[in-house]
């Protein structure tokens, strides 16, 4: 099927005025946080955008450009209307077929799933049904990761959601012709944001095996690949060092520490390889994360040490705040009360200075409900229990619903603080609201942070809530799993 040719979005680049893609980006991104929504804008967003390239946001996006610009409708944006650009999926080369008896229907084409226009190709979706935002359970989100285009392609991949056997995913091939052009790593990059996305929503277990395919593919590219252009080179570095730090994520959460510390690794060592300071502190915050929950405090404090001097260049001082609450969090594994109050007071000076156009996209998850919760961890860690529990209901109040997995940590992380502190009714009532979100949220962390606390509440269970939340919890897969540490993270 020929393509049509795109056309600019005169009115698009009118209503950005005199500023920056950049600066316009970043004014999408604040404006998607007024509303409660998540965005991954950038300035190659906005580009895609006015070139005509992108013809209809996503759902998500509509909802903060009209938003933003109260009044207008889609098409005054310079947008075609949705159910013009419906049906793109013919143009992609899709895996091979599902075995006899286990044909599972294309994500786009399965009720209830309406296919986001920008979000990459996608078959005929049903006019007017839900988007990711509305559905409880994303099984298909992740439809397509890389796309076909023209002889430079990485052939068919996807995370295979929702599909009755791992058989039926398509699989990862590389081409003939090993050239990486702007589809090959808009397709990596695109695999980062939609990890991040599905793990914000429903947490680590059940996401890891799947997201290490596209992880594969990244790191063939840059193996026998070659691009055109630094740029593209560059960019490509970038997409599969944060992909292995987004898949290293689900392996830390789902508790395969030791597959964490690899994929981490192997972000530091590509973010060495390109010079990328960028990712090179991004995964030396993720390594100080991870040393943390493994028991390594003095670790968890060089890392997070490391992080702060590979950031100073980029401008981000949320950035410099998280990295902060790293070496906090080190501090309090080691006892050092003072380091740790001190590096939280750097955070908080670093946090307060706001945000800024240097900030990384995948620290969207960083916000003041973060810091809150982190802060209540150090306590935590020192043995100041009250303390801690004042900063993690605090963490609760303030975070966003949107972020379901996060939510549901925080209470997990607020229900031991209080038992610990003998609150024990309030500690009853939070653990009941985080069984609420655990059939949404799969993650072997926070499970293994609400058994604990039950463990510690099982002295209490003479008391009639303590004994309502302990035979409640009892009932849940996974009740008696070990100790969890706690954490967030993209």
């Amino acid at each position: 099927m020929a393509s049509t040719a795109a056309v600019p979005n005169l009115a698009f680049r009118r209503l950005r005025g005199p500023r920056s893609a950049g600066e316009f980006a970043a004014a999408v991104r604040r404006a998607a946080r007024e509303i409660g929504e998540q965005v991954a804008c950038d300035a190659r967003y906005i580009g895609r955008v006015e070139s005509g390239e992108i013809r209809c946001p996503n759902y998500a996006y509509e909802r903060v450009f009209l938003h933003m610009f109260p009044g207008l409708a889609l098409t005054d944006l310079g947008f075609s209307a949705r159910e013009t650009v419906r049906g793109r999926g013919a143009r992609i080369a899709s895996g091979p077929p599902p075995a006899a008896g286990h044909a599972a229907p294309s994500p786009s084409a399965r009720p209830g799933r309406a296919p986001d226009p920008d979000e990459g190709p996608a078959g005929p979706g049903v006019p007017g049904a839900p988007d990711i935002h509305d559905i409880p359970e994303e099984s298909d989100v992740l439809r397509r990761v890389f796309m076909t285009s023209g002889t430079a392609t990485v052939a068919a991949a996807s995370l295979g959601f929702g599909r009755p056997h791992a058989s039926a995913a398509p699989r990862v091939s590389l081409p003939a012709q090993r050239r990486v052009g702007e589809a090959e790593v808009s397709a990596v990059e695109e695999a980062v944001r939609q990890i991040r996305l599905l793990d914000d929503r429903r947490g680590a277990d059940g996401l890891y095996r799947r997201a290490a395919r596209p992880l594969r593919a990244a790191y063939e590219l840059l193996d026998a690949g070659t691009t055109a252009r630094r740029a593209t080179s560059d960019r490509l570095h970038a997409g599969a060092g944060e992909l292995a730090l987004s898949v290293g994520w689900l392996a830390h959460d789902s508790g395969r520490l030791d597959d964490a510390r690899s994929h981490y690794a192997e972000a530091l060592a590509t973010a060495r390889l390109a010079g990328d300071a960028g990712l090179e502190a991004h995964a030396f915050c993720n390594t100080s994360f991870l040393a943390r929950d493994a028991g390594r405090p003095r670790e968890a404090v060089r890392a997070a040490e490391a992080g702060l001097r590979a950031a100073r260049t980029l401008g981000s001082h949320r950035l410099v705040a998280l990295l902060a609450l790293r070496e906090a969090g080190g501090r309090a594994g080691l006892g050092d009360r003072t380091g740790c109050d001190r590096a939280i007071g750097r955070a908080r000076s670093a946090f307060e200075r706001g945000p800024a156009a240097g900030d990384p996209e995948w620290m969207s998850f960083f916000r003041e409900a973060e810091l809150e919760l982190l802060e209540a961890q150090c306590w935590s860690a020192l043995g100041d229990w009250s303390r801690a529990a004042r900063h993690g209901r605090r963490a609760t109040v303030l975070q966003d619903a949107h972020f379901t997995r996060n939510l549901a940590l925080y209470r997990a992380q607020l229900t031991a603080d209080l038992a610990r502190a003998g609150r024990v009714d309030e500690a009853a009532a939070t653990g009941h609201q985080v069984l609420d979100l655990l059939d949404r949220v799969q993650s072997s962390r926070i499970r293994g942070m609400l058994a604990e606390a039950a463990r510690m509440l099982e002295p209490r269970a003479g008391a009639a809530d303590v004994a309502a939340f302990l035979a409640r919890h009892g009932t849940f897969p996974g009740a008696s799993d070990g100790p969890g540490r706690t954490g967030t993270e993209d």
